[in-house]
């Protein structure tokens, strides 16, 4: 992961986070290895991380805290790269280099105090706002937004997702700075159904997922260059999932496959 001032960032650049809910490292490498993502390929490599949780609740808890996936090979909590840093927390003496110092208990939180308007655009049950968990991440947004069209039961969920996004940023102000989440849960089970004629999820199927979703990104990242200014792009996943490694089903457990996410940053600008 290159440094970044995130400084220079907040206030200049609408900022995108992107959670690919559920994907693989193995997965992700060996599709972007065979060109198979190729709208991902283009914002640079995947790094290796490991997953802040180990299922979607604890793992956005940390990330929108400012807790990103960090270097698989980080071994304490001084050598995380933080690009937001929690200020109340007391982690350290003064901010990292490059951090964006942020009050509050969350980075929407503390953007919105420096005039973003923060938008979630939700996937899995924990942001569909049909049960009072459903409810907590979407309320730590100015703006909330779920369908069931967007859920994981629906193939074409992420399609769904950047069709509503589109609408959206029509009509957002220009001058206005977004912070957009978005919850990609396409690779979450079942993802099955992206591969004709099958009927179980397999390793096959997440990585079709992945390929389905990349292309839809590339809708998002291209209207995104066509309406707004650039935009600093924060594109990783929650945790992985098993897919009977060891004995080992899905995830909500610990096991490598669960615990090691991929993860990347990059400016989305005019001409890339």
């Amino acid at each position: 992961m290159c440094e970044i001032d995130m400084n220079k960032v907040v206030g200049t650049l609408d900022i995108l986070f992107i959670c690919l809910d559920t994907l693989r490292y193995d997965v992700a490498v060996q599709q972007e290895a065979a060109g198979l993502t190729p709208v991902l390929n283009r914002y640079g490599r995947w790094v290796k991380c490991q997953a802040p949780g180990n299922f979607t609740y604890p793992s956005h808890h940390a990330m929108f805290a400012g807790f990103l996936p960090c270097r698989y090979d980080t071994k304490c909590q001084a050598q995380r790269e933080m690009l937001f840093y929690p200020t109340a927390i007391g982690l350290r003496r003064k901010v990292p280099a490059g951090a964006y110092a942020f009050s509050g208990s969350t980075i929407m939180e503390g953007l919105a105090q420096d005039g973003y308007d923060t938008w979630c655009v939700g996937g899995v049950s924990f942001f569909d706002k049909r049960s009072d968990l459903g409810r907590v991440f979407p309320g730590y947004f100015q703006k909330s937004y779920w369908h069931p069209s967007f859920g994981c039961l629906v193939k074409e969920s992420t399609k769904n997702q950047v069709d509503f996004l589109l609408r959206k940023l029509e009509a957002a102000p220009k001058e206005r700075r977004i912070f957009l989440y978005v919850n990609v849960d396409a690779i979450h089970y079942p993802n099955y159904y992206y591969i004709e004629g099958a009927s179980r999820d397999s390793l096959a199927s997440h990585a079709a997922a992945l390929c389905y979703a990349d292309g839809q990104l590339g809708r998002l990242f291209d209207a995104w260059k066509s309406l707004r200014k650039d935009a600093f792009v924060i594109c990783c996943s929650d945790h992985g999932t098993c897919y009977g490694e060891d004995g080992c089903l899905y995830h909500g457990i610990s096991h490598p496959m669960v615990d090691i996410v991929p993860y990347k940053h990059f400016f989305l600008q005019n001409g890339t």
